[in-house]
């Protein structure tokens, strides 16, 4: 039997693997995915970067409490999505003092310039326009490509939820990109 393309060993627990085992196991094949996860609703690569090792740290710490050792990514992109949010608020927090403050020029990520030599600035920049809720329902299902049960899961809402976040957020989306034809 395997976990994630990983053969189980001998252990106690339901995948068989210790903490270290499996957080290592783990972060070499999903941190890439997490971060660009988090980078997606930050547009910070390197807070991305943080939050993604932070949840790798917060699943080993917490290890021999989870009920199903088997739904430990799915902890992990919970607690991704969580932390992204607490960093988007401290965000909001800090840039409204900022604009009181004497300094109001800003600097572009690294991300966003190499987004915009791709081309995708302009779509990008319309998805973080939307309300937090939808944002982060269209980014988990067509970028991580998750399914409504683990989007569900990872927003801490019901089905119908994201159904209806992934529903207004594409029609706002269309809205705005029927303007520029």
């Amino acid at each position: 039997m395997t976990w994630d393309g990983w053969p189980m060993v001998a252990a106690d627990n339901a995948t068989g693997w210790t903490a270290d085992e499996a957080v290592a196991r783990l972060f070499a094949v999903h941190y890439r995915s997490l971060v660009r996860l988090a980078t997606l609703l930050l547009a910070d690569r390197g807070r991305a970067e943080e939050i993604a090792s932070d949840a790798y740290v917060e699943l080993h710490r917490r290890w021999r409490h989870l009920d199903d050792t088997d739904k430990a990514l799915a902890y992990l992109r919970a607690t991704v999505v969580n932390r992204s949010r607490s960093a988007l608020r401290h965000r909001r927090v800090v840039e409204q003092h900022a604009a009181t403050s004497r300094f109001d020029e800003t600097v572009a990520s690294a991300e966003a310039g190499a987004l915009a030599r791709i081309g995708h600035a302009a779509i990008l920049a319309e998805v973080a326009t939307l309300p937090t809720r939808q944002r982060e329902a269209l980014v988990l299902r067509y970028y991580a490509e998750l399914s409504e049960a683990e989007i569900a899961e990872a927003m801490g809402c019901s089905r119908g939820a994201v159904k209806s976040h992934t529903a207004r957020g594409l029609a706002a989306l269309r809205a705005r990109m029927e303007r520029w034809a």
